[in-house]
């Protein structure tokens, strides 16, 4: 497969880069970080206004009406950028879902106010420790009330609705789980902030008492649809993960280049270098595979399953390796507070456990490999 982004496309992700380089600095960053907004709402407004937000939505839905390759430009320069707001919560999972399940009411009131920078929305699947299963969604929904607890939520605590999935059976099989979309303002849940190792890409824990909520998609199709929305939100993120990976690499190279020991630049010693072509390649190779993500992405291809699960382990591993060597060529000062490498750690560690871990997609690689190879 020989693929590449259109020039209008790489325009975008220029235009992206010069937008987020203006109003998102890493000053914009440690504001969050510094637990002075739980994100940064002036920039999530510039976004709307950019058009970025609703890139992917269909423009009947008030969206741009674009399409998910021009989404993946503009993620990977959030992730270079560290953006410090709920977007892969908002665009990767709750507007695709409801893209992939929601009904006209709900596509006209939810994503033309996600387009419009009015609302945030989020996915709440996970309840507590483990990889996303069927088996592991014990929230109940019976007569139109939701009741149980989801943790962590991503951007739970400031989202302005959620997509959840409940279990409507007692088979234990895919089939008893359903989505509900639950208007979070509407009162009958508890919302609590969680602690995290990035704050500046917040959780929630959810407790839903009786709490209305109102079907999405067919029932018992809701674990199908979550494994979709999974896999679309796997590339994306793996784009975000490579443009963080790059940021990180370029920060070790310009360090090297600058900092002087021995009365030359650290950049010429061989282990910065060995160092330095790691993170390269790494960063290469997670490329590779996004790009791969995304044409299965953009075409509904066939292999998207296969090719989101290789974007998503590769995008996670090379952004840990560059976010964690970037430290190591900065030495001593990329340890400290002012020096923005944690920043990158930071986000590194948080996405790597966003979707399920790391084994899980490798899990899911060898086997969906397995099933195609087999039929």
């Amino acid at each position: 497969m020989n693929f590449d982004f259109s020039d209008d496309q790489k325009q975008l992700r220029d235009q992206a880069r010069k937008f987020l380089a203006e109003k998102c600095p890493p000053k914009a960053v440690r504001a969050v970080l510094d637990a002075k907004a739980p994100y940064d709402k002036q920039l999530w407004k510039g976004l709307a206004e950019m058009g970025f937000l609703g890139v992917a939505i269909p423009e009947e839905f008030g969206g741009a009406g674009a399409g998910h390759l021009e989404l993946c430009v503009i993620a990977e320069e959030m992730g270079r950028a560290l953006a410090p707001v709920p977007f892969s919560s908002t665009v990767y999972l709750a507007a695709e879902a409801l893209l992939l399940a929601g009904s006209e009411a709900q596509k006209r009131k939810w994503l033309s106010a996600i387009a419009a920078g009015e609302a945030i929305g989020t996915l709440a699947l996970f309840e507590g420790k483990g990889n996303p299963s069927p088996q592991a969604v014990r929230l109940t929904a019976s007569g139109g009330t939701l009741n149980g607890v989801k943790k962590p939520v991503p951007d739970g605590a400031i989202a302005d609705f959620a997509i959840v999935a409940a279990r409507t059976g007692s088979s234990g099989r895919e089939t008893d789980v359903s989505l509900f979309l639950v208007d979070l303002k509407a009162g009958g849940l508890e919302a609590k902030a969680l602690t995290n190792i990035d704050p500046t890409r917040g959780q929630a824990e959810l407790n839903f008492k009786n709490c209305k909520a109102e079907p999405l998609g067919a029932a018992g199709e809701g674990w199908s649809i979550i494994s979709r929305v999974l896999d679309r939100a796997a590339v994306l993120i793996a784009f975000e993960q490579v443009g963080g990976a790059d940021r990180a690499l370029e920060m070790g190279r310009d360090y090297a280049l600058d900092r002087i020991a021995f009365g030359r630049p650290i950049g010429s010693f061989q282990a910065v270098k060995h160092m330095l072509a790691d993170m390269y390649v790494s960063a290469t190779l997670a490329r590779s595979n996004c790009y791969y993500g995304a044409w299965a992405l953009s075409s509904d291809a066939s292999e998207l399953p296969e090719a989101a699960a290789a974007a998503r382990i590769s995008a996670t591993q090379a952004f840990q390796h560059c976010a964690k060597n970037n430290i190591q060529v900065h030495g001593g000062m990329g340890f400290t507070w002012e020096f923005d490498c944690h920043m990158y750690y930071r986000r590194a560690n948080a996405m790597a456990l966003s979707l399920g871990s790391l084994s899980y997609w490798e899990d899911a690689l060898i086997d969906r490999m397995r099933k195609k190879n087999a039929a």
